[in-house]
């Protein structure tokens, strides 16, 4: 938006419009433009014209749900029954950690709607042009843990059913072959961008959703709710073992999505939109497409008895009928999912390093990506290395997503995206330079509340020494988030969020 226009007028003015706005002004039609044709995105970090930023509320919803229903997703709901809970134990804990982490998360998406890029580019607002690094970094390692995990999982869905049916050697070159292809598919939807994922997440939701209500008849005369392992709680008590699986398995959706959600809202217009849509479609989506897959991994894992590995006893207890269709998934679902994340791995390199291009950029995440694919089938174990992965993510991530919230509340949505660009241009100053590029505050405080999350993380390959404060409980996500706030608000006194005189992006409101 051009300067000029008023300043908003209170707080309610972050999460709607009104009626005159949403009408549309300035000569803009108040119906969403017709989506552009699939082709090679044009945009990486940089500020989305308001011409171009023709998505819509339930396209974000739908690309949370297509791109989530993959097996890569669905593994996380084998945690809580390999940690040694029962099924319903399981599928509360599960469903706990996903409401909390969704109310947490969510609202990032109204950061992006405001200001035309991705979150991490956004969140130099509030972490100063060169402190939104750290956004990047977390961004990046999210998405690329993610990604390695589904490329693992969906090969390991296609080998299976391969070699069930037609006697496909289930071995090591198998298994890298399909890594490989799944890779390269995944890569060149991701470089064709945002056009193509929305419509392609469509089509994967559909076809998932009918694959999981099959395998739901499919497994039914084999599920039992008692534990899968032999060995009993995995932390030795069943409150500490299920507050695990709230974070590993729970709050671990949503909080893969902390920076990945802006690749999506910033390309629906706050003139077109209300935040509410945004934040309803947002919240629909997370929930849904996390939960659907995850208490369907639950339900199969304790159907086929999954202890020490997931996909191997899935493929082996499913019927016939329903190989093909586990094939299918593992092939689409996959490359769904795959392509949302090195997607948003592109956009954080390309914030890290601004010479590169987006394109390039997505290529040398994806081949990374797919050299911890090859470690996780070689040399890892699955357990422990996915568990340890998502806590010590959650731990540094969920301070960064507080900062950005709590800045975002205070600057009442409004940014400067001229400023925001300062770093991607390679050039200085704007008003969210503060000192050199950081703001030692809001840096304090995410290293602080980082480091009393990784002190009371508790994995099977790291426990913090904080665990003996909590009775041995894991509240590392808590304690991070209270932590966090508590020293972004103090050490904040006396130095207000800078908000631009006359705002780049001015916060519409309400239906």
């Amino acid at each position: 938006m051009q300067p000029g226009h008023k300043k908003p007028q209170n707080a309610r003015s972050i999460l709607g419009a009104t009626t005159t706005e949403k009408r549309g002004e300035a000569g803009l039609p108040s119906e969403p433009r017709p989506a552009a044709p699939v082709a090679i995105e044009v945009h990486g970090v940089d500020t989305i014209p308001d011409a171009d930023r023709t998505g819509r509320p339930r396209d974000i919803a739908g690309i949370l749900l297509g791109s989530n229903l993959c097996l890569g997703v669905v593994i996380f709901g084998w945690l809580p029954a390999s940690f040694g809970l029962e099924f319903w134990p399981a599928a509360t804990s599960m469903i706990a950690g996903t409401l909390l982490g969704t109310l947490l998360v969510a609202p990032l998406a109204l950061v992006s709607l405001r200001t035309g890029t991705n979150l991490s580019t956004s969140s130099g607002g509030h972490f100063g042009v060169r402190g939104r690094l750290i956004g990047s970094v977390i961004g990046l390692l999210l998405s690329l843990g993610y990604a390695a995990l589904t490329v693992w999982t969906g090969g390991a869905a296609v080998v299976g059913p391969l070699h069930r049916m037609f006697g496909l050697p289930d071995d090591g070159v198998s298994h890298s072959v399909t890594y490989a292809v799944l890779a390269v598919l995944s890569v060149l939807v991701a470089i064709f961008g945002y056009q193509l994922l929305t419509r392609l997440s469509k089509w994967v939701a559909l076809g998932t959703l009918v694959l999981m209500a099959a395998g739901i008849f499919a497994y039914a005369d084999r599920f039992q709710t008692g534990p899968v392992t032999d060995s009993g709680y995995l932390l030795g008590d069943f409150w500490s073992t299920w507050a695990l699986s709230v974070v590993a398995a729970g709050l671990s959706g949503p909080m893969a999505f902390i920076t990945l959600l802006g690749d999506y809202s910033r390309y629906v217009s706050p003139r077109r939109h209300s935040a509410r849509k945004v934040f309803a479609a947002t919240c629909a989506g997370m929930l849904l497409g996390l939960l659907i897959p995850q208490l369907f991994g639950t339900f199969t894992a304790f159907a086929s008895r999954a202890a020490d590995d997931y996909v191997g006893p899935l493929v082996a207890a499913a019927p016939l009928w329903f190989l093909l269709p586990l094939l299918l998934n593992g092939v689409f679902g996959t490359i769904g999912n795959a392509g949302v994340l090195i997607y948003s791995m592109g956009l954080d390199l390309d914030a890290i390093v601004p010479p590169l291009s987006r394109v390039k950029a997505t290529v040398l995440t994806s081949a990374i990506s797919t050299v911890l694919v090859f470690l996780g089938y070689f040399a890892w174990d699955a357990q422990d290395a996915v568990t340890a992965f998502v806590l010590l993510l959650t731990a540094v991530g969920t301070p960064w997503a507080v900062i950005t919230l709590i800045g975002f509340a205070q600057c009442r949505g409004v940014y400067d995206p001229d400023a925001l660009q300062v770093y991607n241009r390679r050039s200085r100053g704007g008003i969210y330079w503060y000192a050199g590029g950081w703001n030692p505050r809001a840096v304090a405080a995410w290293g602080i509340g980082s480091l009393v999350g990784l002190l009371a993380v508790d994995t099977a390959l790291y426990k913090g020494p904080l665990l003996a404060l909590t009775g041995g409980i894991d509240l590392s996500f808590v304690l991070a988030a209270a932590v966090t706030a508590a020293s972004y608000l103090l050490l904040g006194i006396g130095s207000p969020q800078p908000v631009p005189a006359e705002p780049g992006v001015r916060a519409t409101a309400n239906v």
